[in-house]
């Protein structure tokens, strides 16, 4: 008898989003993630993120979200496009939260993660997925691009 084991792809795979210099209350959507030759059950996804120089809300968060695509990417969740560009929600979305970050200070950078993507598809990557974040932190994330970056590392199962 043999067991099913996890496997782990490469960790660190970059997703592209441009989190400097988003504004409080604004959305951003990140590339989207083909997943038809990976062919993963699950990504967990993490990073960092710089908070605003001044005017972090001691309650300060940002959200992240899911989108997918069950037409080949031809839609996706919410009106997402699938690349990096800013996108408007719906209220509520009709994207799922996958986590929180808690941003409550003015400029530090907080480490997130990791994050189920196929959680919020009720245990399934789509073929295509992306994330949204959310600022909600009280000020505008800080202008750096190199203060921010996302990645993923895909999830398997092996027979050992």
């Amino acid at each position: 008898m043999s067991d099913i084991k996890t496997k782990y792809g490469t960790g660190n795979q970059t997703i592209t989003v441009t989190l400097a210099s988003l504004t409080n209350n604004s959305q951003r959507e990140s590339t989207a993630i083909d997943n038809t030759t990976n062919l993963f059950l699950d990504a967990l996804v993490g990073g960092k993120v710089k908070s605003p120089a001044s005017a972090t809300s001691a309650t300060g968060s940002i959200n992240v979200y899911a989108y997918g695509t069950d037409d080949g990417g031809t839609t996706y969740s919410d009106g997402a496009t699938g690349s990096d560009a800013g996108i408007t929600l719906t209220a509520p979305p009709n994207v799922r939260l996958i986590g929180v970050i808690n941003v409550v200070a003015n400029a530090v950078t907080y480490k997130f993660g990791p994050f189920s993507v196929a959680a919020a598809f009720g245990g399934i990557l789509p073929a295509s997925w992306g994330l949204i974040f959310e600022n909600k932190t009280g000020g505008t994330l800080d202008s750096t691009g190199g203060n921010h970056a996302i990645h993923y590392q895909g999830v398997l199962a092996q027979v050992g």
